[in-house]
């Protein structure tokens, strides 16, 4: 009897969850722990410690051991691959076959291309840019920024994404958040600015590209390379905590040192004041010029 319910420990310590199906020599012990209470069902016929079955990882395990051929979508896919942060209502599957509904979780039938597919850990998931482009419906273009930001996936991926599901409803927008992608933004906020340049017609910029400053290569948010012109963008998303506030202000005063003249705009300034920021922007000589000319 110990030996069995050491070995249902064992199990649940290396997989999360264990599975009536997968560990038939353990059912008469799994459904004694059951039934004290050690252990909770998350799906019919797999299990797991009572205080873990409603963790957004439990729930995943669980999914792919009640159906190996379920593959997540949506903010289950990000969560597993590029966005552990995103909010994970319920696990969303595509799967073959019709499922009824179970708490926690959400069933669809739906075909993916094998290209889109990948295995992660175990895990069969919709790749990073199906996944962002499916979010693009309810987080906008953020799953997008997101997934450039964590290099999980690449502009090319994007697009191919996109030519493999070009008859999908809602692809309109995708292609608009896509284009406006065409720079890298790795956030809202940076989308946004990117977007202002643009309407302004103020070109020669790039985005989140190396700088070296003293043997250390830096990310600048947009940077006019002729002009030697750094803009800082101080997202309310990726921007905060005193850590990110120190690094940021030694990579300025790094820059400074180097002979870059650097602005910084805040997402407020960006978003409520458009046209102040692009006045600033315009104050640089060589961008006044370039726009009389």
């Amino acid at each position: 009897m110990r030996a069995l319910q050491n070995d249902i420990q064992r199990i649940l310590a290396t997989e999360g969850v264990i599975s009536r199906r997968d560990h038939p020599e353990l059912t008469g012990a799994i459904d004694r722990q059951v039934r004290n209470g050690t252990l909770r069902p998350v799906l019919p016929g797999v299990y797991a410690a009572p205080e873990m079955c409603d963790s957004v990882r439990t729930r995943i395990l669980a999914a792919m051991r009640w159906d190996p051929d379920a593959i997540l979508i949506g903010r289950a896919a990000a969560w597993a691959s590029f966005w552990p942060e995103i909010r994970v209502a319920s696990v969303t599957c595509s799967v073959r076959h019709q499922r009824y509904p179970q708490r926690g979780y959400e069933f669809t039938r739906r075909r993916i291309s094998a290209e889109l597919v990948v295995t992660r850990s175990g895990l069969r998931l919709t790749s990073p840019a199906l996944t962002a482009l499916d979010l693009c419906a309810t987080v906008g273009g953020d799953a997008i920024d997101q997934a450039l930001r964590t290099r999980a996936t690449t502009l090319a991926h994007l697009q191919g994404a996109m030519e493999l599901t070009a008859a999908r409803v809602g692809n309109p927008t995708r292609r608009r958040l896509l284009l406006e992608s065409r720079a890298e933004p790795w956030s809202k906020a940076e989308r946004l600015f990117h977007r202002l340049l643009r309407d302004a017609g103020i070109t020669g910029w790039q985005a989140n590209r190396p700088v070296v400053l003293r043997g250390s290569t830096v990310y600048i948010d947009v940077v006019f390379r002729r002009l030697k012109l750094v803009i800082e963008i101080d997202g309310r998303l990726y921007h905060t905590g005193a850590e990110v506030f120190e690094t940021d202000r030694r990579r300025q005063n790094l820059l400074v040192l180097d002979g870059w003249c650097v602005l910084r705009f805040t997402w407020a300034m960006i978003e409520e004041h458009p046209e102040e920021v692009i006045a600033m922007m315009r104050e640089v000589p060589e961008i006044l010029a370039a726009a009389q000319s």
